[in-house]
């Protein structure tokens, strides 16, 4: 199994990155989907912001293709390869699904998050840029975008005004990001891609409502806080 989880790993990667070449542009969730239609919801970052994914795909290509050629075998990296698996092959489909169902789109990136977390949670040591920090950083947007699905979702079946729905998620988002940060204090990338997230949020909510911009402020407030004290105290060093 040793031995097969690098090529596994490649294919999943490969079929994450390549996925969009095959599926049709997604843009966001058609609006007319929802009950209560959702034309510009405040919780979606700017459209820039998106261009992360152009940085996670290579690094995990980068990442996939060292450790079929250079790891292969290693146990520190197959803890990591397992879930990693679980995460790009099923997200793999994640951009066709979004463009048939939410619903099912939200429960899939929701199952992404969690398992590319499991697999930042049994990144190796070692390599720490070709193995922590592209996982780090993809478990960073996936943590933002999960909460932006969920936000979605609750303005779009009407259970909250599309504000509220986004100071909900964006409220979560954070604390879930800071639990992760607190606890994997050697892993700054996924902090670092949760500021960009939040930054997103903030700029498309400019000169719109106050109180999600009130909230993105606070929220990237704390990230940063966070961020910069492990920096400073040597604590994102450690594992180095």
């Amino acid at each position: 199994m040793k031995l097969i989880l690098p090529i596994l790993a490649l294919i999943a990667t490969l079929a994450f990155v390549l996925s969009p070449l095959v599926t049709d542009p997604f843009s966001g969730f058609d609006a007319d989907r929802f009950p209560v239609a959702q034309v510009d919801p405040p919780v979606q970052p700017a459209g820039y912001a998106f261009g992360i994914w152009s940085v996670i795909y290579i690094w995990l290509v980068v990442s996939a293709v060292f450790a079929l050629f250079a790891r292969r075998g290693a146990s520190d990296w197959g803890r990591m390869q397992g879930p990693l698996v679980l995460s790009l092959g099923p997200g793999a489909a994640w951009l066709w699904v979004a463009g048939e169902s939410p619903e099912w789109a939200a429960a899939l990136i929701i199952w992404m998050l969690g398992t590319a977390l499991w697999a930042l949670w049994a990144a190796p040591v070692r390599d720490r840029w070709l193995a922590q920090a592209p996982v780090a950083i993809y478990a960073g947007w996936l943590t933002a975008a999960a909460h932006v699905s969920l936000g979605i979702l609750l303005g779009g079946y009407g259970l909250t005004s599309p504000e509220i729905a986004a100071a909900i998620v964006l409220s979560m988002a954070v604390l879930l990001g800071l639990g992760i940060i607190l606890m994997r204090p050697h892993a700054p990338e996924y902090g670092l891609t949760l500021i960009w997230a939040l930054v997103g949020v903030l700029v498309a909510n400019l000169g719109g409502s106050g109180l999600v911009q009130g909230v993105t402020l606070a929220a990237l407030v704390a990230v940063l806080s966070a961020v910069i004290h492990l920096a400073s105290t040597g604590q994102a060093r450690a594992p180095l």
